[in-house]
């Protein structure tokens, strides 16, 4: 079905030159800097997901509506857009970023033409004459063909020529050709959009050929069925996602009333909030950042922008989003600018910037009980546990090997922490056993559960030691921490590719569904609890009686257009690895 919103605001930017100016800032960073998306993100990947509990998404999301006020406001979004990526490139031509520039090309184009018509002999340019009065000519009146006549008589001959013939009717109703009443046609979209009580939402941020886009999926665990329900386009590369159950500048909903939103951080500097329950939406309902107010930005578009990390906004990419369950205004957010700032979603304004990193910061996890505790992991090897009413105060300070790639909190024992890194390692401290240093760190057990990094793991809330680690070594495995540390119940290869994101399902009903995307671009719900080795592991958890006669189910949607893994013989050979350990204990 097409669009007529986004017609209309794609129109509109054609004729104003905006078309791409959101995607031109973030390709232009690229150039400058000669650097090159990588070869994964070239055709199609998943980068990062998030579940949204059941009960939250509207049952029928509401289209857009694009009145006037609204056109008003991307109108201008859109002009801001625009002249930041002509002050960027113009900055690329001044540095000799940009070789050639389209003024010199259409002046050199121009002299080229000139020359051409010089060299050409005067004979060639010497046109044949056309004798009016020639016999088939005359029939037509040429010698009057450009004349206008006052009083025509007989019908007019348009580009079409019966075009006023055509009957105009007001309503549809009124049109004997129109046999589908307008009524049954929103009926139909309507049920297509409805969203049950026992669905879930699945949102996906996607780098398809090299544009971006954030993908809505749903989730129907009776049906096993998963699809896409409708997508959000986005600036730049997305990074991190971070659902919201708090509106933001949303009119006519009260600050504190229950919504569903989403914070997307992405290669930009700004956070983008989005409404999950409003389709083909064009532009977020807020931005978190320096694009937060076009007018002072525009006062300060004279001024060279500045990289220094300051107070009010970051300045590199967002890594990572956490929100806080309890204050349910405040978001922090994580940047390679080597800050972690607090965001009151209810104004859309930096509260508070802490710098406790000397290098990218990657990610946040809130304390599930001292909810003013935010936790910090960086790529200068440390984790910070840090007060956010104190910003001055010393916070504890935990090192690890390696790089971290993540961090988060037990949900089943507030004292304990998780951190993984690049080297394919998780550890696991105790929050009150401060080290001297970090270097004097001592964690209760360490597992090197993958031999490349470990770039996503997830902790089950409502299954007490059970962990999913995925790799870029393309496996996913599942672990049953145990008091004598964590022990492997299964590993898989799920035809996904370099593992990105592994997140268990936020409701006790899909409690062991377990969401799985990668470098391929596609997303996979496995329920675990049909695997014969996990039904072992936690039959105390799993309602139905533990039986290996159970098939397993893993629901995915296909994604045709992603392009084959080069390396196609070694996904065969994990294939034929992870069957061998399907039932590893």
């Amino acid at each position: 079905m097409v669009n007529v919103r986004r017609l209309e605001l794609a129109w509109y930017c054609l004729l104003q030159g905006q078309q791409c100016s959101r995607l031109f800032n973030s390709y232009l960073k690229f150039h400058n800097s000669g650097g090159k998306l990588p070869e994964e993100m070239a055709e199609s990947m998943i980068t990062t997901t998030a579940w949204v509990p059941r009960g939250f998404a509207a049952p029928f999301p509401s289209r857009y509506n694009f009145d006037e006020a609204e056109f008003e406001r991307i109108a201008e979004l859109a002009k801001l857009k625009l002249d930041d990526a002509n002050d960027d490139l113009e900055e690329a031509r001044a540095g000799g970023g940009v070789d050639v520039d389209e003024d010199d090309a259409t002046s050199d184009g121009d002299s080229a033409v000139e020359k051409k018509e010089q060299s050409t002999p005067a004979k060639e340019h010497k046109t044949e004459e056309i004798d009016i009065n020639d016999p088939d000519l005359k029939e037509y009146d040429l010698e009057h063909y450009d004349d206008e006549e006052d009083n025509v008589q007989g019908q007019r001959m348009d580009m079409f020529g019966n075009i006023k013939s055509l009957a105009y009717y007001e309503s549809n109703k009124d049109d004997p050709y129109i046999t589908i009443p307008d009524e049954q046609d929103q009926d139909e979209d309507r049920e297509e959009l409805q969203i049950l009580a026992t669905d879930n939402m699945l949102l996906a941020a996607k780098v398809e050929d090299e544009l971006a886009h954030l993908e809505v999926y749903v989730y129907e665990d009776e049906a096993d069925n998963l699809y896409v329900h409708h997508d959000i386009m986005l600036p730049a590369i997305p990074l991190c996602l971070e659902w919201l159950d708090v509106p933001v500048s949303k009119p006519g909903a009260e600050k504190d009333a229950t919504a569903n939103f989403v914070a997307i951080g992405t290669m930009d500097p700004d956070i983008e909030v989005w409404d999950l329950d409003t389709i083909d939406c064009l532009y977020p309902n807020a931005i978190l950042g320096q694009g937060s107010n076009p007018q002072e930005q525009e006062k300060k578009k004279k001024k060279k922008k500045s990289k220094k990390a300051n107070n009010e906004y970051h300045v590199d990419a967002v890594l990572s989003l956490a929100a806080n369950r309890k204050h349910r205004n405040l978001l922090a957010s994580a940047s390679a600018d080597k800050t972690v700032k607090l965001w009151d979603l209810h104004t859309a304004k930096c509260a508070q910037s802490y710098s406790y990193h000397t290098d990218k910061v990657c990610s946040l996890a809130w304390h599930a009980v001292e909810s003013t505790v935010l936790l910090s992991g960086s790529y200068d090897r440390t984790v910070v546990a840090a007060d956010m009413r104190a910003p001055e105060a010393k916070a504890p300070r935990w090192g690890v090997e390696s790089d971290v790639e993540n961090i988060k909190w037990d949900p089943h024992d507030a004292n304990f922490f998780y951190v993984s890194t690049e080297n394919g390692i998780i550890h696991y401290f105790d929050v009150r056993n401060v080290p001297s240093s970090p270097s004097a760190s001592k964690p209760v057990w360490t597992l090197q559960a993958h031999d490349e990094s470990l770039s996503s793991f997830d902790i089950n809330t409502h299954v007490p030691g059970f962990m999913v680690t995925g790799s870029t070594d393309k496996t996913v495995k599942l672990w049953n921490i145990q008091p004598s540390g964590p022990a492997m119940v299964v590993s898989r290869n799920l035809d996904v590719g370099r593992i990105f994101s592994t997140n268990f399902a936020p409701d006790a009903e899909v409690a062991f569904r377990l969401a799985v995307a990668g470098s391929k671009g596609t997303m996979h719900v496995w329920d675990t609890s049909t695997n014969a080795a996990v039904r072992r592991a936690f039959a105390h958890k799993i309602s139905d009686k533990p039986t290996d006669n159970v098939e397993e189910r893993l629901v995915g949607v296909a994604n045709h257009e992603s392009s084959e893994d080069d390396e196609s013989e070694e996904d065969d050979d994990d294939d034929d690895e992870s069957a061998d350990s399907m039932d590893e204990d």
